[in-house]
């Protein structure tokens, strides 16, 4: 079985091997400002799937979540107004030791409004096929805290492995790609379609949950709202 550890690497980091992303060129990315139960303050990513629905990684829980949306930079000293978040749906099976099942739904106290800077992405329903043409996004990170963080964004090439079913992943090797402050973005690949959550990133393997494997996980706690 390959243990995906992710032990420690929730955290502020950035895209490796990326470019500056054109600004609001994807309106379905939201920051995560998340309040840990030891009383932090740690970065998650995330993406809208509805007015008032994002999804993230599992590892990103926390005790306070503030949620910014239509950002293509963000500065500590200058935060935007963020959202509060009224429900975290980890999903049940989420192994912390093997980061298996890692994803997160989170609704958002208020709707927010669509416009050229906010909406959302559309989840990929077929899974039989390795994704093509493929992008990862997040934020800069930098060391001086003051600094501002802007999007930036890197081509994937997804290659096939053999592993379990059960993992639900995809995979990308290499330096190349998410960091692990970039936790919870999506894989978007062929158009405009997010078919996978970043979950794990070391120096040479990323994995990123399996969305077509938990859309009706995702859709049935959407309609309990």
């Amino acid at each position: 079985m390959l243990v995906l550890s992710l032990r420690g690497q929730v955290q502020t980091g950035k895209i490796f091997g990326g470019r500056k992303a054109d600004p609001h060129s994807r309106p379905y990315m939201v920051l995560l400002e998340l309040k840990t139960f030891q009383g932090t303050t740690i970065y998650c990513d995330g993406f809208l799937i509805s007015i008032q629905f994002v999804v993230t990684a599992a590892h990103c829980q926390a005790r306070i979540y503030n949620v910014y949306v239509g950002l293509d930079k963000f500065k500590n000293d200058q935060p935007p107004k963020g959202i509060q978040v009224s429900r975290a749906i980890p999903h049940e099976d989420f192994n912390n030791e093997t980061n298996i099942n890692n994803l997160m739904l989170l609704q958002l106290s208020e709707k927010v409004n669509f416009t050229d800077h906010v909406r959302r992405i559309n989840l990929a329903s077929q899974g039989d096929h390795l994704p093509q043409r493929c992008i990862v996004s997040g934020w800069e990170f930098s060391r001086r805290k003051q600094m501002a963080r802007r999007l930036r964004e890197v081509e994937v090439t997804l290659v096939n492995r053999t592993h379990p079913a059960e993992l639900h992943a995809y995979f990308s090797l290499g330096r190349i790609g998410p960091s692990k402050g970039d936790s919870g973005g999506p894989l978007v690949c062929e158009g405009e379609v997010a078919y996978g959550v970043v979950s794990v990133s070391t120096k040479c393997l990323k994995v990123y949950t399996k969305i077509p494997d938990y859309l009706g996980w995702i859709e049935g706690h959407m309609r309990k709202k």
